[in-house]
């Protein structure tokens, strides 16, 4: 059995501080060893339950915090920025199982470090009406596969965002947000536990049949609200997309992938405009 694990760091216990979450310095080296340990922790879950073959997308920022030769299970491990498919690079059909771990909440939410992509430049997004964070929108990709969703990890409005699309998703809460800069986190050991425990049943349950494809009904359409209008002006230029106010563009496609990669290249076109 392949599975697939897409891991952020926002969403990891003991984790509320964007200095934890950005290179260099003594925070975001503790930071990125709580993450790690994470990360083993899910990866030991998939083993626990059968799985054979585990490949980590490290979804982070520049998409390089974790050490390789620490990873569990001899798992493979796609770094580096400018992936294709962002943070559901490497993800194919003949993956079984996509897992979520150190994920948060979206942009405008009361999760921790909440943000949805770059919070420089988006205040919201919604997929086919409903508010959606990163879990929702990378599910494009999943359902574009026919890879079902099996895990989320992260503070309760993570996990709680993630349900119209994820019903039948394991979800492990391993820190209750306070604010978006505070929360009460799980021991860390606590955390991994219940995460290597969540693993194993979120890929029991796929083996057994009782996860879905995620909930996102075809075409699907992204509304995009940005911070500015020179923003919402600048991604008119993509295919598939309609301004919908001052603001606000939508995109609607009946290819998810190929929605969701339209979204990722509005993400890219809009950091010319993000201001310091």
């Amino acid at each position: 059995m392949r599975v697939f694990i897409s891991s952020d760091m926002e969403g990891t216990a003991g984790v509320v501080d964007w200095s934890q979450c950005r290179p260099p310095g003594a925070a975001y080296e503790a930071g990125c060893r709580l993450l790690l340990a994470e990360v083993n922790a899910a990866i030991d879950g998939c083993a626990d339950a059968g799985a054979d073959e585990v490949l980590v997308n490290d979804s982070h920022g520049l998409m390089a915090n974790l050490p390789p030769e620490q990873l569990h299970g001899r798992a493979s491990y796609a770094s580096g920025r400018h992936k294709p498919l962002y943070m559901m690079e490497r993800l194919s059909p003949d993956h079984q199982a996509v897992l979520f771990v150190s994920y948060h909440g979206s942009m405008g939410s009361n999760g921790v470090l909440s943000h949805t992509y770059n919070p420089r430049a988006i205040s919201e997004v919604r997929l086919n009406g409903t508010v959606a964070g990163e879990a929702g929108i990378n599910g494009l990709v999943a359902l574009g596969h026919g890879v079902p969703v099996a895990l989320v990890t992260g503070d309760q409005v993570t996990i709680e965002e993630s349900r119209p699309w994820f019903p039948d998703a394991v979800g492990v809460v391993v820190k209750e947000s306070v604010s978006r800069y505070c929360a009460e986190s799980l021991h860390p050991e606590l955390a991994r536990e219940l995460i290597r425990s969540g693993a194993a049943e979120a890929i029991q349950r796929v083996q057994d049949g009782g996860v879905s494809l995620p909930h996102i009904g075809l075409p699907a359409t992204l509304e995009v609200s940005w911070l500015t209008a020179d923003m919402a002006e600048l991604v008119t230029t993509l295919p598939g997309s309609e301004r919908a106010g001052a603001r606000t563009v939508t995109f609607r496609d009946g290819d998810p992938v190929r929605l969701y990669r339209r979204f990722t290249a509005a993400i890219s076109l809009t950091r010319s405009l993000v201001e310091s």
